[in-house]
């Protein structure tokens, strides 16, 4: 049983690793994870920063291919390989990016976004960008958005990873996400939305980077109309979920065709079988 969803919504907490979300107070998280379909060891790009990773993570290609191999704030310069936010804009499907980071101008190829918040200036709290997006979803109802939540990656660089203060970065990133969410309840459109969370990178010390087991896996998370629920994917011993499987899992979900040479897959296994699907419905 395929999945399909008339909504996505892609959630990104930066510098989010595995364990450090499992330590912390993350309602909202937790609830997506206990109702939808989750692996802690979903591996990012071998470069481990947030700007190649993010990019990866919303064109379904490596580094290599997007060309994107900077993490700085660089005006009109853009990936070489199409975004999800361009493969809906060709599907004719409304789009949207709110982000806590100045640099993530690199998505806001024009014609693109019909939608965005980017900030002139960091750091912004993960509440209010949660906040941004729960008003674009009230107001527009997008079809395809991404959220970047910042705070715990630069909570990771200014007093390291795993330490109390990146736990409670934890979870005022977790009530942004709650902001996301409840939106979408208010809206009537949870039902028919994908949440897609994930990250980019984890880290240890106060920084992140190649080579380094701890940097490099992160969770992901699926929920929505025809996901499994409470399924760890690391059943399917064969199944290696990828950053890159963002982005043909948010295609396949919108019936959106991923152009040629993608390298992420949708990640069939969160499908939940008929009888799933007729026992959560009380049938």
């Amino acid at each position: 049983m395929p999945v399909r969803a008339r909504h996505v919504v892609i959630i990104s907490i930066d510098g989010l690793r595995h364990d450090v979300l499992l330590r912390a107070d993350a309602p909202n998280v937790r609830r997506l994870i206990d109702s939808g379909s989750y692996t802690f060891w979903a591996r990012t790009v071998p470069e481990c920063y947030t700007l190649p990773a993010h990019v990866s993570m919303l064109t379904g290609v490596s580094p290599e291919k997007h060309g994107v191999t900077w993490n700085e704030h660089i005006e009109e310069a853009y990936p070489l390989s199409p975004t999800v936010f361009e493969v809906a804009k060709r599907g004719g499907l409304s789009t949207a990016l709110v982000s806590g980071k100045t640099k993530f101008v690199v998505f806001d190829k024009p014609g693109t976004l019909d939608w965005r918040f980017l900030p002139r200036d960091e750091p912004v709290p993960d509440t209010f960008v949660g906040g941004v997006g729960a008003t674009i979803i009230r107001r527009h109802r997008p079809q395809l958005l991404f959220v970047h939540l910042a705070g715990v990656d630069a909570v990771g660089h200014e007093f390291g990873w795993g330490t109390p203060a990146q736990l409670a970065a934890v979870a005022e990133a977790d009530k942004a996400v709650g902001l996301v969410l409840a939106a979408l309840e208010e809206t009537k459109l949870r039902d028919s939305t994908l949440v897609l969370l994930t990250a980019d990178h984890g880290g240890a010390g106060r920084e992140h980077g190649p080579d380094d087991a701890r940097s490099q896996y992160v969770p992901w998370v699926a929920n929505g109309p025809g996901v499994r629920r409470n399924y760890d994917l690391t059943r399917n011993v064969e199944l290696k979920v990828s950053v890159l499987d963002t982005f043909a899992t948010a295609c396949g979900a919108l019936g959106l065709r991923p152009p040629p040479g993608v390298e992420g897959r949708f990640v069939a296994d969160i499908s939940a079988a008929p009888r799933e699907l007729l026992r959560d419905t009380g049938r």
